[in-house]
């Protein structure tokens, strides 16, 4: 049987990302268990930036519920993750998880390649901001095997089924979720997918899901980019992720050798300026 995991993260109790999530299990022919985890349900710090996960025992040595949320995405055969448009951008819970991703490398070989999917929900047609982008993102580099990403419009709650276009969207993406092919829309990134560009001048575009650099011509009105990896690639493959971790641990030991001078740079910016601070617990 496939376990299957559904990560909502909206705060909102039934609404349309958690139905979104709900309709793929259901459509998914595949015998299963879907297990859920509403993201705002679990008390996660943000990162600190110490790497200490990337050492010794390869823990985050903050005490929250992290370690619930990787076994969780560690045990899943399969992810599908919804999330709400808030303010033009993915709901916050999605990033400050992303954010403690380094923790993730201990659990490299559980977590690389699952078949997954984002289904992102905004209010407005066509004002998504740059959800697409967060949610391709955050399965890039969670490590698992993107199958689609997609965009729907719903505002009020339980709105998202009374759309017969959204139901069948979700249900195409449950039926290949664990056979299909990648989805293939025209005008990606060749590197790693991605659909969001930033035109630099002239023919340069910016991947700002790969970083990667190169130019784009158009073929009968069709936007066609031309991007090759560069030699510090972000996940394309599970060699790419352990030369990342191992690049971080070497920038560790960098930071050991030049702390000293490094300090002295920055000590003159010590006392400037007057920090506002929350008001004491009462």
């Amino acid at each position: 049987m496939k376990n299957v995991l559904g990560i909502v993260a909206s705060p909102r109790r039934l609404g349309n990302c958690e139905i979104a999530v709900k309709e793929i299990g259901r459509s998914i022919p595949q015998n299963h268990r879907l297990h859920l985890l509403r993201l705002s349900d679990f008390h996660i710090k943000p990162c600190r930036g110490c790497y200490l996960c990337l050492f010794k025992k390869q823990r985050c040595v903050l005490k929250d519920d992290l370690a619930r949320l990787i076994s969780a995405i560690a045990d899943a055969d399969a992810l599908v993750v919804a999330v709400p448009t808030y303010f033009l951008a993915a709901n916050a819970t999605l990033k400050r998880l992303l954010d403690r991703g380094l923790a993730f490398y201990a659990h490299l070989d559980r977590l690389w390649g699952k078949p997954a999917v984002g289904i992102g929900i905004a209010g407005i047609e066509g004002k998504e901001g740059y959800t697409r982008l967060c949610i391709e993102s955050f399965l890039k580099l969670m490590l698992t095997e993107t199958r689609s990403v997609r965009m729907l419009t719903a505002a009020l709650p339980g709105e998202l089924c009374l759309d017969g276009e959204n139901m069948k969207i979700l249900r195409d993406i449950g039926r290949t979720l664990f056979t299909g092919p990648a989805e293939n829309i025209e005008s990606r990134c060749p590197a790693c997918g991605g659909s969001s560009f930033r035109f630099l001048g002239d023919d340069d575009v910016l991947c700002l899901l790969c970083s990667n650099r190169g130019t784009v011509s158009f073929e009968n009105g069709t936007p066609v980019f031309h991007i090759e990896k560069d030699g510090h690639g972000l996940f394309f493959t599970r060699e790419d992720a352990v030369r990342h971790r191992d690049w971080l641990r070497q920038q560790v030991a960098r930071y050991g050798e030049q702390r000293d001078a490094l300090k002295k740079i920055a000590a003159p910016y010590r006392e400037e300026g007057e920090w506002i601070k929350p008001a004491a617990a009462r």
